[in-house]
């Protein structure tokens, strides 16, 4: 069998596969077992110079495979099969590994580290947490029933569990989650630059529009009678040996093979709004209680077997 690991490793071999006359030399080859040059040059109809070329293209794809013989009138090139079968692996390495997956849903107030500046607050599904506008309160132990937080710049990260067993490693991170810009005023003014963090390093970022106050989210309760962080957009973050994709579209080429996660690796994600940005329009999470789609951040790992 011919392993083709991957569009690019193949390139050479579908160029070969791409003539008639050599296909035709697989299917001749294929029937009858082996054939010498002469055999081959007859049933083509080619000359044996015309095809010396094709024969050599095959041979060095690693498809057939020639011997030379002594017949007693100089030597006779005899052509049969190196291989029965092709196998065409789209993505390189990983498609001949089984991939297993696990899932998890961290709430909004659990996060494991933050920095955030006023405007800012959090809340769970019953009351405030706390005084709005003072960053104290994010260190509240309440936190952890919140539902909804926002602040205007900053950051706020969550470690997600690693259940990797031993000696497996991390092909792919999904991270979906409910979010909008803090500032809920229409136009320009409201929109917010917000980037993602993997484990410290930025891996992309959104920008996010502002015109989402004002009409009530789906599940904010009916406590909550401000007009703004009424509900946010269901966004997906993708990171694997590609690249970084936001809702199914590239925005970055850092990819998860810079980072090696493995069974023994912390996994930190990080929603930051800079200060110096063009968009401050600062940020809101949402999670089960409040917005429009009643979920927390919900994470999905897929992993496989190391590399011997």
């Amino acid at each position: 069998m011919l392993h083709v690991k991957g569009l690019q490793e193949g390139l050479e071999t579908f160029k070969t596969l791409g003539s008639d006359v050599r296909m035709r030399i697989i299917e001749l080859l294929s029937e009858n077992g082996e054939m010498n040059m002469n055999e081959l040059a007859s049933a083509l109809e080619l000359t044996n110079g015309a095809l010396t070329a094709h024969i050599k293209r095959l041979e060095d794809c690693g498809i057939i495979k020639t011997v030379s013989e002594y017949t007693g009138h100089g030597n006779q090139k005899k052509c049969s099969m190196k291989v029965n079968q092709l196998l065409l692996s789209v993505s390189p390495a990983e498609e001949t590994r089984e991939i297993k997956v696990y899932e998890t849903e961290i709430r909004v107030g659990h996060y494991s580290d933050y920095s955030v500046c006023p405007s800012c607050g959090i809340a769970s599904a019953y009351s405030m947490i706390g005084e709005a506008d003072d960053p104290r309160y994010f260190a509240h132990s309440e936190r952890l029933q919140a539902s909804v937080l926002w602040f205007q710049s900053g950051y706020i990260e969550y470690r997600i569990p690693n259940m990797l067993p031993k000696n497996q490693r991390v092909s792919q991170l999904t991270f979906c989650f409910e979010i909008s810009s803090e500032n809920h005023r229409i136009g320009p003014a409201a929109q917010s630059d917000i980037s993602f963090c993997l484990n410290g390093k930025k891996i992309g970022s959104w920008l996010s529009p502002g015109d989402m106050g004002g009409v009530k989210g789906i599940y904010t309760p009916g406590w909550w009678v401000m007009r703004e962080r009424q509900y946010g957009l269901l966004k997906m973050v993708v990171v694997n040996n590609r690249g970084t994709f936001l809702d199914g579209l590239k925005i970055s080429d850092t990819s998860l093979s810079e980072f090696q996660l493995d069974d023994r690796s912390e996994i930190r994600f990080r929603f930051v709004v800079d200060d110096k940005s063009e968009y401050k329009g600062g940020l809101a999470l949402y999670g089960a209680g409040f917005g429009n789609y009643n979920q927390d951040i919900k994470v999905r790992v897929h992993y496989m077997q190391n590399e011997p």
